[in-house]
């Protein structure tokens, strides 16, 4: 079409450059997307497209597999905590200050980042299977790492390498959507709850990362 625009749109799926009216339709599928996820459904493409009130063949142009939909949801879910900048100076302030901003936003659209562990899931199985084919596309996770690295950089100062990836790894447990499946799923933990023990976790990952520092084997 005449005097469209063209709109570059990045997520884990790759680079796509778009026009306004492409642009607006990928974006109706992903809200679309996203409504049906948080409300606990697991939605194919397929029903995306009937909910959107477009074609299955459009849908497909855009999202040719559930993980290209999926990669792209999370995207749009963890967009604003990906851009979250640390405001304090001492490593378990940056910490809290991350749940306290992180935990919210997960919990509001904890329909789509349970849908992603339930995919990435399902991948692993299907890649178990004796006759497994390689996957068309696999989810890949893993923005955590660069996040949790940089928010306890001020570590650098009191720990060696070794404990510092050790930090990183146990953090990871807690700062995600695993914690999820444990806290409410077993526990029945509401989302205070949740948080407040996700927070005293990190608290403690910390303490005794300082105490084997000074205490080391």
């Amino acid at each position: 079409m005449e005097n469209e625009v063209i709109v570059e749109q990045r997520d884990s799926a790759g680079v796509l450059g778009l026009t306004s009216t492409r642009a607006r339709t990928r974006r109706l599928l992903i809200d679309t997307a996203m409504k049906l996820f948080d409300s606990g459904a697991f939605p194919s493409i397929t029903e995306v497209a009937q909910e959107a009130q477009l074609s299955r063949a459009t849908a497909y142009r855009y999202f040719p597999t559930q993980s290209a939909l999926v990669s792209a949801i999370v995207a749009e879910t963890l967009s604003p905590i990906k851009n979250w900048q640390p405001t304090e100076e001492d490593a378990s302030a940056r910490i809290d200050e991350l749940l306290s901003f992180a935990f919210p936003r997960m919990l509001k659209h904890e329909g789509t980042l349970r849908a992603a562990l339930h995919l990435s899931l399902t991948q692993w199985a299907q890649s178990q299977s004796v006759n497994a084919l390689p996957l068309k596309e696999k989810l890949v996770r893993g923005n955590r790492k660069a996040m949790l690295t940089q928010v306890i950089e001020p570590l650098n100062k009191e720990l060696p390498p070794a404990l510092m990836d050790r930090v990183v790894r146990s953090l990871s447990l807690v700062y995600g959507s695993e914690i999820f499946l444990v806290m409410k799923d077993i526990w029945g933990c509401d989302d205070d709850e949740l948080q407040d023990i996700g927070k005293w976790i990190a608290k403690a990952i910390v303490r005794q990362a300082r105490e084997d520092a000074l205490n080391p084997s």
